[in-house]
């Protein structure tokens, strides 16, 4: 029998799929590699396991929350459906013009990534809409069909729709969609007015194509996953994590499965936010490493950085517009491809790059003994000493140093005339700098000095690099919560179930209008809710209300947050008076004379969070007890030294550690170098220091 306080958290990573049950207080976890052609059994693998551990049958569960990269990936490696994309006569090649701005301004072999869809898969028709939604030029049926017929022969699976100035008016586009649905009735459809309501064109059409693009391998999953759980005689609810750091309905996630593009690193920032409201603290850095990717979120006053667009796979060197727009809400974070199972390789310079090519899970790491030659993290992360080969991944995973060597020798050594010791330094260091460098660029990015912040660290790989990247980037303080390797499952366990509605309605300050004010957000709200009650019918709901503002002439907004009084009854001046003491906080000054527009209005729905019990923490006390002692490389004086190896569930609250010397455990190691310390605090986190 299913019982509500039996819950499920799955993250399907790169390399490694991680599930966590909770039952009550107690807590049950493990990692699986990922099955790429059929994740599904990953997952029913891991779900078994998890159940053992805790003496239940997968019947008892009563509730799933599922975050995936699957959406991430099936973007970056361009392995999505035949799609088409219909829209405006005129704007054919929006996606592939982009901004027309450069990235990289000096750069005059620069590169920029090819659109989703090639000029061959974009139809256009006529009818037109103005900037206020009025009909400019008619569109009808007879007008739509020669294109869908052209479209239908082609055999395309999805068709994405993005029309001129729809997010004001989306009759013409619901018609389009008409058409399809008679014509194709097989065929999926996105429409841009209701995947993202948002002006700028270019935005909005690429993050519809991405949607559709993504709907049919989305749902085709979603359709097995739930037909595999059915069979395990699991009837529960399943919910899957979206970007924003919420919990939609597996229906609204089939629907628009490009809100799942950021899912699991989402999880993860959701868990470092709920560490951090547990500590008490106001600027935290997450970070979380895995077996592909690395990403790295700003936590400010407990609550992740949040954005209204985000890109997937940028290309060049961490630079904001290399990559893909996705024009939905998210949680504002950088992900680059550094994880254990990233390849090192040494380029025609004679330099040592990693990634963003991962090795994932097939097959693997060299170490892994599943087929792979070539070097990865994790195979340097071996040969330094960072890794008991005998105890990866609790024992279920034996590891090779030899295979290790023989591939950092021959794709690294041989080259640069190397042993395998000085390769594996030397690949470790890159990734480390790579993720550093990030941090850097993402901190200056949001205006941001990282030497006050802690850092918390979890996913399979991040304890082995966070203290040296706490070295490299000024941080005091690292947190590793317990159940750090399976973070972001966690997380997806005390996220909240939310939804966030947003459109696009131009209005001055000058032009002010109450009324259409409290109507457009009325309707945001009830959208909202709607989908939230999709998932939690009787649950208390708030709403939070946000709008973004500019000064008139300038091409981007800030957002400014409303109370729910401020946003039922909207006053010209209260808005004037939050916009620019949030532009002063930002920019030092306001800007004078000016007019100030809003361009977006949104709501998000919540539910209830749930309350955070402060950690009262433990003063240093007697040293924990080694289990033995192994050789650690130390970066820093790139030297090997003796390092005490202790069992992390075996330390005492107050017990201390000091460097150098790993802290085991089945999902990951934590490795301190000479210049930390560490102390067990009273929920279980391992809090290092740099010493005095």
């Amino acid at each position: 029998m299913a019982s509500p306080s039996i819950r499920l958290g799955v993250d399907i990573g790169g390399t490694f799929t991680d599930v966590v049950l909770e039952s009550g207080d107690d807590r049950y976890s493990t990692k699986v590699l990922t099955t790429y052609a059929a994740p599904e059994n990953a997952i029913i693998d891991g779900m078994h396991q998890v159940c053992t551990k805790a003496g239940i049958a997968a019947a008892d569960i009563g509730q799933i929350i599922h975050g995936t990269t699957l959406a991430t990936n099936a973007l970056i490696e361009r392995r999505g459906a035949k799609t088409a994309l219909i829209t405006t006569e005129g704007f054919r090649d929006v996606i592939e013009m982009r901004t027309e701005s450069r990235f990289e301004q000096y750069d005059l072999n620069l590169q920029l990534p090819a659109p989703l869809l090639p000029r061959q898969m974009r139809f256009t028709v006529p009818g037109r809409m103005d900037a206020t939604g009025a009909e400019l030029v008619p569109l009808t049926r007879t007008d739509i069909e020669p294109v869908v017929d052209t479209i239908a022969r082609a055999g395309f699976e999805s068709v994405a729709v993005g029309l001129i100035h729809s997010y004001l008016n989306d009759a013409h586009e619901r018609l389009v969609r008409d058409v399809l649905r008679d014509r194709m009735p097989n065929v999926m459809i996105s429409l841009s007015s209701e995947v993202s309501p948002q002006m700028r064109e270019y935005e909005r059409f690429n993050t519809v194509v991405a949607n559709a693009y993504i709907k049919p391998l989305m749902k085709s999953y979603l359709d097995r996953l739930r037909g595999r759980l059915h069979d395990e005689d699991v009837r529960c609810p399943v919910f899957l994590m979206h970007s924003g750091g919420g919990i939609i309905s597996i229906e609204s996630a089939a629907e628009f499965p490009v809100r799942l593009v950021e899912s699991g690193p989402a999880g993860g920032a959701v868990f470092a936010a709920h560490i951090a409201a547990r500590y008490g603290l106001d600027k935290v850095l997450s970070f979380d490493m895995g077996g592909t990717t690395a990403k790295i979120c700003l936590i400010r006053d407990q609550t992740p950085k949040t954005s209204r667009v985000f890109e997937v796979a940028r290309t060049y060197r961490f630079k904001k517009g290399s990559g893909m727009p996705i024009s939905i809400p998210v949680i504002d974070m950088v992900e680059i491809g550094a994880g254990g199972g990233s390849l090192g390789s040494v380029d025609a310079m004679r330099q040592i790059r990693v990634g963003p090519e991962s090795a994932g899970s097939e097959p693997g790491p060299a170490c892994y003994g599943r087929g792979g030659i070539r070097p990865a993290v994790t195979d340097a992360d071996l040969v330094l000493g960072k890794l008991d080969p005998d105890n990866f991944a609790g024992g279920t995973i034996p590891l090779d140093p030899a295979a290790s060597e023989t591939a950092l020798t021959n794709e690294i050594g041989d080259t640069l005339e190397m042993d395998a010791t000085t390769a594996a330094f030397g690949l470790a260091e890159v990734v480390d700098e790579n993720m550093a460098n990030a941090a850097r660029v993402h901190a200056v990015e949001n205006g941001e000095d990282l030497g006050g912040y802690t850092m918390i660290a979890f996913g399979g790989a991040a304890p082995l690099h966070a203290g040296r990247l706490c070295e490299k980037l000024g941080v005091n303080r690292l947190l590793v919560p317990p159940g750090a390797g399976v973070g972001s499952a966690i997380g997806f366990l005390r996220a909240p179930f939310s939804f966030e509605a947003n459109r696009s309605v131009y209005m001055t300050l000058a032009g002010f209008d109450p009324a259409r004010i409290v109507t457009l957000l009325t309707e945001l709200r009830e959208e909202a809710q709607g989908f939230v009650r999709t998932c939690a019918p009787d649950a208390p709901i708030l709403s939070e209300f946000k709008v973004y503002m500019r000064y008139k002439g300038q091409g981007w907004e800030i957002p400014i947050i409303l109370t729910e009084a401020q946003a039922m009854a909207p006053d010209a001046v209260v808005f004037d008076r939050l916009f620019n003491e949030d532009y002063t906080r930002l920019f030092g000054r306001p800007v004078a004379g000016l007019d100030v527009e809003i361009t977006v209005w949104s709501v998000n729905a919540t539910t209830e969070p749930d309350s955070v019990a402060q950690v009262r923490e433990a003063a240093p006390g007697a040293p924990a007890t080694s289990h033995t002692s192994r050789s650690l490389f130390d970066p820093a004086r790139q030297e090997f030294a003796e390092a005490q190896v202790v069992l992390r569930n075996r330390m005492k609250t107050g017990q201390t550690v000091n460097g150098p010397a790993a802290l085991t455990e089945d999902e990951t190691t934590i490795i301190l170098p000479t210049s930390r310390r560490a102390i067990r605090q009273p929920d279980g986190c391992i809090d290092i220091t740099a010493k005095d």
